[in-house]
C-alpha cells in the first residue's frame, strides 16, 4: 500500500486495485491508533473514523488535490505505481 502524503502525523495511502469493496474512489488514512477510509473527491466517511481535527485536515486536503487524487486513483486501480501529493502545510 503506497503512502502518497503524511502531514502532522496522518498517513494517507492508496492501494492498487482497491475498487471493488467500496467501489468510489478513496484514500485510506491513519492517525496514531484510528483509520479511516475517506471518498475522494467530496471528502465523506465510507469507513471507520478519525479525531474531528484530523478529520477536517485531511479533508481540506483532498479539497486542495483532488485533481492529483484523482489522477493517483486512476493509476492505483490500474496497478501502475502512484505519485506523492505535498502534504498539508
Amino acid at each position: 500500500m503506497p503512502v502518497i502524503s503524511m502531514f502532522y502525523g496522518i498517513i494517507v495511502s492508496l492501494y492498487f486495485f482497491d475498487n471493488k469493496e467500496h467501489k468510489k474512489p478513496h484514500i485510506h488514512v491513519r492517525y496514531q491508533e484510528n483509520e479511516a477510509v475517506i471518498e475522494i473527491p467530496k471528502g465523506g466517511v465510507l469507513e471507520g473514523n478519525l479525531p474531528s481535527n484530523k478529520m477536517k485536515l485531511v479533508q481540506a486536503w483532498i479539497e486542495i488535490h483532488q485533481e492529483e487524487l484523482m489522477a493517483d486513483w486512476e493509476l492505483a486501480v490500474k496497478g501502475e505505481e502512484v505519485f506523492k501529493i505535498d502534504p498539508l502545510k
